[in-house]
C-alpha cells in the first residue's frame, strides 16, 4: 500500500503542467503591424463612416462569419457584453422573462437583468448537462420572451427539441457559445443553431486575444441593433434614420484593434487546437472510465464535443468514498500550471454554485434597494429562485461532477499519464483517505 501525498507520500509528479500559450510570431506581427499603423482603434459613437470600426475590426468580423457560415459577426469586447447586445436586440425588457440555465457562467442571467426582465431557471440534462428541454418548456409563460441556451463545457444544446419549443411559443434562441467554438450540432456549427450565438475570446477559452467576444446571426435587423447597442446607440439612431428604439440605450462593447489582428490569427488555428483538445479527451475519458465509478462525458448524438474542460461523474455509493475527499486526494498527488500558478491544480468538484442560489437572486436585489426587476410593479409574474427548483443541476454539482483542464493542447500523453497514474494510486488506496 502507497501512502498518499495528503498523508504525507511522495506524490505522482511536482513538475508543473505545460502552459496552454497559444500566442505565437504570427500574433506578435499583428501586433506591430497595428502598432506601425497607429490606428489602435477607429470607433466613433456617432454615425459615421468610423461608426463600424476600423480595418482590423472589420476584417476580423469578415473573417469570422465566413469560417462559420454566417451573415452577420459582429466583434465586442467581451462575450458577457455580446450576451448584453444579444439580449437587447431581442426587445427583451421590464415585465418579460428569459429562460436560462442555472449552470453556466452568471452572464448568462445576468444579461437578462441587464434589460430590467426576469431570469426564470430551467433545469439540466442529466448526461449533457445543456437546457433539458421539458423542463424549459414547463417553465415558458405569457411573459417569456427568449431562451438563452449554453453550449456548457463545449456541449451543443439539444438544437431541435428546444428551437422547436420556442418556435411553437414564438421566443428567441440566444446560444451562449462562449465554451463551444468549433463544435457541432448535425452538421452546423454551435453558435449558429439559435436566433443569435455569442462567442468568447476571453484568456482561457480555445482562442483569445485577452479579452474579447463575436456576436452572430443570419437576421440582418439583430444584427444592425447589436452594433447599435455595441456603440452608443442614443448617439447614433437620429443620424442614422433608425425608427425602432426599443433598447436603443448603447455601451461601449468595441473591439480595439490590436485585438481584432490577434483574433484574426487565432482563428487559423483553431481547427488545430480542437483537434488536439479532443484527441487528449478521448485518452483520458477512456483511462479514466476503467475505474468503476467514474463515468466519461456523454457526447450528445450527431454532434462534436470540443472540451472547454472535461466534466466526468462520480458514483460514491461504487468507490466509498465522498467526491470531494477522493478528488482532493488526486489533486495532492499532481502540480500547478505554468502561468496559472496561483490556481492550484486544475482540477475541481463541481462546475458552478447553481446561479439561482447567489445573493442576488435569493434577496431578489439587483438595481437599486426596492428589489428591481424582482418586484418592479410592470412585472407580473413571481420569481421562484428556492433550493431544490433545479434538482439535477445541484445533485451533479454536489454530489457527482468533477472537472478538469489535462485536456489541453499543450498537453503530452506523458503528462497526461502522470493524471491517470494520480487517479489510479489514490483508487487502489482510497481505503486509507
Amino acid at each position: 500500500m502507497e501512502y498518499l501525498a495528503i498523508h504525507g507520500g511522495k506524490p505522482v509528479r511536482t513538475k508543473p503542467f505545460p502552459a496552454y500559450n497559444v500566442i505565437g510570431d504570427e500574433e506578435k506581427e499583428a501586433v506591430q503591424r497595428v502598432m506601425d499603423s497607429g490606428i489602435l482603434s477607429r470607433f466613433l459613437g456617432s454615425w459615421h463612416s468610423d461608426f463600424y470600426g476600423g480595418p482590423e475590426v472589420r476584417a476580423f468580423e469578415e473573417e469570422w462569419a465566413n469560417y462559420f457560415g454566417v451573415k452577420h459577426a459582429i466583434a465586442v469586447n467581451s462575450c458577457t457584453s455580446g450576451l448584453y447586445c444579444a439580449i437587447g436586440a431581442s426587445g427583451v425588457g421590464p415585465g418579460d422573462e428569459v429562460i436560462v440555465s442555472p449552470y453556466t457562467m452568471s452572464a448568462s442571467a445576468t444579461s437578462t437583468i441587464i434589460f430590467n426582465a426576469v431570469p426564470v431557471f430551467a433545469d439540466i440534462e442529466p448526461n449533457h448537462y445543456c437546457l433539458d428541454p421539458a423542463s424549459v418548456e414547463s417553465r415558458i409563460t405569457e411573459r417569456t420572451k427568449a431562451i438563452v441556451v449554453v453550449d456548457i463545457f463545449g456541449q451543443p444544446y439539444d438544437a431541435d427539441a428546444i428551437n422547436a419549443i420556442a418556435e411553437k411559443h414564438g421566443l428567441l434562441v440566444i446560444e451562449d457559445c462562449a465554451q463551444a467554438p468549433h463544435a457541432k450540432y448535425k452538421g452546423k456549427w454551435a453558435g449558429t443553431l439559435g436566433d443569435i450565438g455569442v462567442y468568447s475570446l476571453n484568456y482561457h477559452k480555445h482562442i483569445h486575444t485577452g479579452e474579447g467576444g463575436v456576436v452572430v446571426t443570419d437576421d440582418d435587423e439583430l444584427a444592425e441593433k447589436v452594433r447599435l447597442i455595441r456603440n452608443h446607440a442614443e448617439a447614433v439612431v437620429r443620424n442614422k434614420g433608425t425608427l425602432d428604439l426599443v433598447n436603443m440605450v448603447g455601451f461601449n462593447f468595441r473591439m480595439n484593434e490590436i485585438e481584432a489582428a490577434i483574433g484574426r490569427c487565432q482563428l487559423q488555428k483553431l481547427e488545430g487546437l480542437i483537434s488536439k483538445r479532443i484527441t487528449n479527451a478521448d485518452y483520458l475519458a477512456k483511462e479514466l472510465s476503467k475505474f468503476d465509478g467514474i463515468t466519461a462525458p456523454a457526447i450528445r448524438e450527431d454532434s462534436i464535443h470540443v472540451y472547454y474542460i472535461q466534466c466526468l461523474k462520480y458514483d460514491e455509493s461504487v468507490i466509498g468514498v465522498p467526491r470531494d475527499l477522493f478528488i482532493n486526494a488526486v489533486k495532492a498527488e499532481l502540480p500547478i500550471t505554468e502561468l496559472r500558478e496561483g490556481e492550484g491544480v486544475n482540477m475541481s468538484v463541481g462546475y458552478v454554485k447553481p446561479l439561482y442560489l447567489e445573493p442576488m437572486y435569493q434577496n431578489l436585489i439587483a438595481y437599486g434597494d426596492k428589489g428591481c426587476p424582482f418586484k418592479c410593479p410592470i412585472y407580473k409574474g413571481k420569481t421562484n429562485y428556492e433550493k431544490g427548483l433545479c434538482p439535477v443541476a445541484e445533485r451533479l454539482h454536489e454530489k457527482e461532477l468533477f472537472s478538469h483542464e489535462f485536456i489541453r493542447p499543450s498537453m503530452t500523453k506523458n503528462d497526461m499519464d502522470d493524471v491517470i497514474d494520480a487517479f489510479e494510486k489514490v483508487y487502489m488506496n482510497r481505503s486509507t483517505i
